[in-house]
Protein backbone atom coordinates (compact mmCIF):
# COMPACT_ATOMS: atom_id res chain seq x y z
CA UNK A 1 0.00 0.00 0.00
CA UNK A 2 2.62 2.25 0.99
CA UNK A 3 4.68 1.74 -1.77
CA UNK A 4 1.26 2.18 -4.40
CA UNK A 5 0.63 5.84 -2.58
CA UNK A 6 4.73 6.73 -3.08
CA UNK A 7 4.21 5.82 -7.03
CA UNK A 8 0.96 7.56 -7.26
CA UNK A 9 2.49 10.70 -5.54
CA UNK A 10 5.58 10.50 -7.73
CA UNK A 11 3.57 10.19 -11.25
CA UNK A 12 1.29 13.21 -10.03
CA UNK A 13 4.61 15.51 -9.59
CA UNK A 14 5.65 14.66 -12.71
CA UNK A 15 2.00 15.69 -14.38
CA UNK A 16 2.31 19.40 -12.50
CA UNK A 17 5.57 19.46 -13.75
CA UNK A 18 4.64 18.69 -16.93
CA UNK A 19 2.04 21.52 -16.49
CA UNK A 20 4.03 23.92 -15.36
CA UNK A 21 6.50 23.36 -18.27
CA UNK A 22 3.82 23.72 -20.89
CA UNK A 23 1.77 26.61 -19.49
CA UNK A 24 4.43 28.49 -17.63
CA UNK A 25 3.40 30.63 -14.23
CA UNK A 26 -0.17 31.08 -14.30
CA UNK A 27 0.06 33.88 -11.77
CA UNK A 28 1.70 37.23 -12.09
CA UNK A 29 4.90 37.18 -10.35
CA UNK A 30 5.91 40.44 -9.20
CA UNK A 31 2.23 42.52 -8.47
CA UNK A 32 3.69 46.06 -7.54
CA UNK A 33 5.82 46.08 -11.07
CA UNK A 34 3.96 43.84 -13.81
CA UNK A 35 2.24 46.00 -17.00
CA UNK A 36 -1.39 46.01 -17.53
CA UNK A 37 -2.09 44.64 -20.88
CA UNK A 38 -4.75 46.80 -23.10
CA UNK A 39 -6.83 49.25 -22.57
CA UNK A 40 -6.41 50.90 -19.18
CA UNK A 41 -6.91 54.18 -17.59
CA UNK A 42 -5.06 54.23 -14.49
CA UNK A 43 -3.94 57.37 -12.16
CA UNK A 44 -4.33 60.85 -14.57
CA UNK A 45 -1.53 63.33 -15.06
CA UNK A 46 -1.62 66.64 -15.15
CA UNK A 47 0.62 68.23 -18.17
CA UNK A 48 -0.68 72.01 -17.42
CA UNK A 49 -2.78 74.71 -16.57
CA UNK A 50 -5.61 76.00 -19.33
CA UNK A 51 -5.52 79.28 -20.68
CA UNK A 52 -9.14 78.49 -21.73
CA UNK A 53 -10.95 75.97 -19.48
CA UNK A 54 -14.41 76.31 -21.05
CA UNK A 55 -13.89 73.09 -22.93
CA UNK A 56 -13.43 71.41 -19.19
CA UNK A 57 -16.33 73.16 -17.29
CA UNK A 58 -19.14 71.26 -16.76
CA UNK A 59 -18.29 68.40 -18.40
CA UNK A 60 -17.58 66.15 -15.80
CA UNK A 61 -20.91 64.60 -14.45
CA UNK A 62 -19.36 63.84 -10.75
CA UNK A 63 -17.24 67.34 -10.56
CA UNK A 64 -14.05 65.33 -10.33
CA UNK A 65 -12.28 68.32 -12.25
CA UNK A 66 -10.93 71.18 -10.08
CA UNK A 67 -9.80 74.12 -11.27
CA UNK A 68 -7.09 76.83 -9.99
CA UNK A 69 -5.08 74.32 -10.10
CA UNK A 70 -6.14 71.78 -12.55
CA UNK A 71 -7.03 68.91 -10.78
CA UNK A 72 -8.67 65.35 -10.51
CA UNK A 73 -10.32 63.79 -7.91
CA UNK A 74 -9.70 59.88 -8.59
CA UNK A 75 -12.37 59.63 -5.36
CA UNK A 76 -15.19 60.60 -7.61
CA UNK A 77 -13.57 60.14 -11.42
CA UNK A 78 -15.55 58.06 -13.16
CA UNK A 79 -12.35 57.26 -15.46
CA UNK A 80 -14.38 57.78 -18.75
CA UNK A 81 -11.31 59.64 -20.16
CA UNK A 82 -13.41 62.46 -21.51
CA UNK A 83 -11.65 65.11 -20.24
CA UNK A 84 -8.37 63.27 -21.71
CA UNK A 85 -10.36 63.37 -25.15
CA UNK A 86 -11.59 67.06 -24.53
CA UNK A 87 -8.17 68.41 -23.33
CA UNK A 88 -5.05 65.92 -24.56
CA UNK A 89 -2.58 68.35 -24.13
CA UNK A 90 -3.70 68.50 -20.31
CA UNK A 91 -4.93 65.61 -19.28
CA UNK A 92 -3.83 61.98 -19.85
CA UNK A 93 -4.67 58.97 -18.25
CA UNK A 94 -1.58 56.75 -17.19
CA UNK A 95 -1.39 52.91 -16.90
CA UNK A 96 -0.14 53.42 -13.12
CA UNK A 97 -2.64 51.36 -10.93
CA UNK A 98 -1.17 52.41 -7.75
CA UNK A 99 -4.05 54.66 -7.34
CA UNK A 100 -4.73 53.70 -3.62
CA UNK A 101 -4.56 55.63 -0.43
CA UNK A 102 -5.28 56.24 3.25
CA UNK A 103 -5.45 59.76 2.85
CA UNK A 104 -8.94 61.21 0.83
CA UNK A 105 -6.77 64.43 0.18
CA UNK A 106 -4.26 62.55 -2.05
CA UNK A 107 -7.01 61.56 -4.00
CA UNK A 108 -6.65 64.85 -5.62
CA UNK A 109 -3.95 64.98 -8.51
CA UNK A 110 -2.92 68.00 -9.57
CA UNK A 111 0.34 68.85 -11.26
CA UNK A 112 2.56 68.75 -8.54
CA UNK A 113 1.93 65.17 -8.19
CA UNK A 114 4.75 63.20 -9.73
CA UNK A 115 3.49 59.44 -11.43
CA UNK A 116 5.76 58.13 -9.33
CA UNK A 117 4.77 59.71 -6.19
CA UNK A 118 3.59 57.01 -3.21
CA UNK A 119 0.18 57.93 -2.42
CA UNK A 120 -0.05 56.02 0.88
CA UNK A 121 1.16 58.13 3.77
CA UNK A 122 3.04 56.04 6.59
CA UNK A 123 2.46 58.22 9.40
CA UNK A 124 -1.29 58.80 8.36
CA UNK A 125 -1.67 54.42 9.57
CA UNK A 126 -2.85 53.40 12.71
CA UNK A 127 0.03 51.36 14.52
CA UNK A 128 -1.95 48.64 15.05
CA UNK A 129 -2.90 47.67 11.59
CA UNK A 130 0.55 46.46 10.57
CA UNK A 131 1.61 44.71 14.26
CA UNK A 132 -1.38 42.77 14.19
CA UNK A 133 -2.39 42.43 10.52
CA UNK A 134 1.25 42.51 8.69
CA UNK A 135 0.74 39.27 8.21
CA UNK A 136 -2.54 38.05 8.22
CA UNK A 137 -5.95 40.04 6.82
CA UNK A 138 -9.17 38.42 6.41
CA UNK A 139 -12.12 41.21 4.81
CA UNK A 140 -15.16 40.92 4.95
CA UNK A 141 -17.08 42.52 1.80
CA UNK A 142 -20.06 44.60 1.78
CA UNK A 143 -21.88 45.58 -1.70
CA UNK A 144 -24.35 48.84 -0.26
CA UNK A 145 -26.10 49.10 -3.78
CA UNK A 146 -23.32 48.82 -5.62
CA UNK A 147 -23.68 47.91 -9.59
CA UNK A 148 -21.58 44.56 -9.44
CA UNK A 149 -18.36 45.62 -11.50
CA UNK A 150 -16.36 46.57 -8.19
CA UNK A 151 -17.59 43.27 -6.67
CA UNK A 152 -16.41 41.36 -9.85
CA UNK A 153 -13.06 43.14 -9.46
CA UNK A 154 -12.90 41.91 -5.67
CA UNK A 155 -13.39 38.49 -6.73
CA UNK A 156 -10.71 38.41 -9.13
CA UNK A 157 -7.84 39.80 -6.86
CA UNK A 158 -8.26 35.98 -5.50
CA UNK A 159 -7.91 34.02 -8.98
CA UNK A 160 -4.71 32.46 -9.82
CA UNK A 161 -3.24 35.13 -11.69
CA UNK A 162 -3.37 37.44 -9.13
CA UNK A 163 -3.40 35.44 -5.97
CA UNK A 164 -4.11 37.84 -3.26
CA UNK A 165 -4.12 34.95 -1.00
CA UNK A 166 -0.49 34.53 -1.00
CA UNK A 167 0.30 37.59 0.92
CA UNK A 168 -2.35 36.38 3.77
CA UNK A 169 -4.77 38.76 2.52
CA UNK A 170 -8.35 36.68 2.39
CA UNK A 171 -12.08 37.19 2.18
CA UNK A 172 -14.31 35.67 4.86
CA UNK A 173 -17.82 35.27 4.22
CA UNK A 174 -18.75 36.51 8.14
CA UNK A 175 -18.02 39.45 9.66
CA UNK A 176 -17.12 38.18 12.46
CA UNK A 177 -14.30 35.91 11.26
CA UNK A 178 -13.31 39.52 9.13
CA UNK A 179 -10.33 42.22 10.52
CA UNK A 180 -12.15 44.93 8.07
CA UNK A 181 -14.62 45.43 5.83
CA UNK A 182 -14.58 46.60 2.50
CA UNK A 183 -17.31 48.41 1.46
CA UNK A 184 -18.35 48.58 -2.65
CA UNK A 185 -21.61 50.86 -4.07
CA UNK A 186 -22.82 54.09 -2.82
CA UNK A 187 -24.56 52.95 0.16
CA UNK A 188 -28.17 53.09 -0.50
CA UNK A 189 -30.42 53.28 2.05
CA UNK A 190 -32.13 49.65 2.18
CA UNK A 191 -28.02 48.71 2.68
CA UNK A 192 -27.02 51.70 5.30
CA UNK A 193 -27.92 49.92 8.67
CA UNK A 194 -27.02 45.92 7.46
CA UNK A 195 -23.19 47.80 6.21
CA UNK A 196 -23.14 49.56 10.06
CA UNK A 197 -24.07 46.03 11.60
CA UNK A 198 -21.70 44.01 10.19
CA UNK A 199 -19.07 46.64 10.39
CA UNK A 200 -19.96 46.87 14.07
CA UNK A 201 -19.49 42.46 14.27
CA UNK A 202 -15.75 43.42 13.49
CA UNK A 203 -13.84 43.16 16.57
CA UNK A 204 -11.64 45.91 17.62
CA UNK A 205 -9.57 47.39 16.27
CA UNK A 206 -11.79 46.67 12.49
CA UNK A 207 -10.18 48.27 9.33
CA UNK A 208 -12.81 50.07 6.90
CA UNK A 209 -11.71 50.12 3.23
CA UNK A 210 -13.98 51.87 0.48
CA UNK A 211 -12.99 50.64 -2.81
CA UNK A 212 -14.35 52.30 -6.05
CA UNK A 213 -15.65 55.46 -6.81
CA UNK A 214 -19.18 54.90 -5.80
CA UNK A 215 -18.09 53.95 -2.20
CA UNK A 216 -15.70 56.70 -2.26
CA UNK A 217 -17.60 59.43 -3.30
CA UNK A 218 -21.10 58.28 -4.14
CA UNK A 219 -20.35 58.53 -7.74
CA UNK A 220 -22.73 59.48 -9.97
CA UNK A 221 -25.42 58.70 -7.32
CA UNK A 222 -24.07 60.51 -4.50
CA UNK A 223 -26.84 63.23 -4.35
CA UNK A 224 -30.00 60.27 -4.90
CA UNK A 225 -32.80 60.61 -2.44
CA UNK A 226 -32.11 56.79 -2.24
CA UNK A 227 -28.51 57.22 -1.23
CA UNK A 228 -27.53 57.46 2.50
CA UNK A 229 -24.01 58.34 2.82
CA UNK A 230 -24.17 59.38 6.83
CA UNK A 231 -23.57 56.23 8.17
CA UNK A 232 -20.10 56.78 7.23
CA UNK A 233 -20.33 59.63 9.71
CA UNK A 234 -17.42 59.25 12.31
CA UNK A 235 -15.74 55.95 10.87
CA UNK A 236 -12.26 56.41 10.60
CA UNK A 237 -11.47 55.27 6.53
CA UNK A 238 -8.40 53.49 6.78
CA UNK A 239 -8.06 52.89 3.21
CA UNK A 240 -9.79 54.58 -0.25
CA UNK A 241 -9.27 52.45 -3.70
CA UNK A 242 -10.18 54.46 -6.67
CA UNK A 243 -11.76 53.05 -9.66
CA UNK A 244 -14.51 52.31 -11.60
CA UNK A 245 -14.05 49.82 -10.92
CA UNK A 246 -11.38 49.28 -9.46
CA UNK A 247 -8.63 46.86 -11.02
CA UNK A 248 -7.09 44.31 -9.08
CA UNK A 249 -4.12 45.30 -9.34
CA UNK A 250 -4.91 48.73 -7.63
CA UNK A 251 -6.87 46.78 -4.85
CA UNK A 252 -3.60 44.49 -4.04
CA UNK A 253 -1.11 47.36 -4.10
CA UNK A 254 -3.00 49.47 -2.18
CA UNK A 255 -3.65 46.84 0.60
CA UNK A 256 0.02 45.61 0.23
CA UNK A 257 1.19 49.14 0.68
CA UNK A 258 -1.31 49.69 3.99
CA UNK A 259 0.13 46.94 5.57
CA UNK A 260 3.92 47.59 4.38
CA UNK A 261 4.22 44.64 2.72
CA UNK A 262 6.44 44.31 -0.67
CA UNK A 263 5.27 41.30 -3.23
CA UNK A 264 6.40 37.99 -1.97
Amino acid sequence: MYYFCTLHYISYMFNQLKIWKRQGKQYITDVTTTDVPGVFRGRPEILGEPKDDAALRGLCPTGAIGFSPLSIDMGKCMFCGECAFAAPDLIRFSKNYKMGSNDRQKLIINSSVRPEDDLINPDAIRAEIRRLFGRSLKLRQVSAGGDGSSELELNATGNVNFDIGRFGIDFVASPRHADGIVLTGPISRNMAGPFKLAYEAVAAPRLLILAGTDAISGGLLADSQDVDRSVLDGLHVDLYVPGNPPHPLTFVNAVLGLLGRKNR
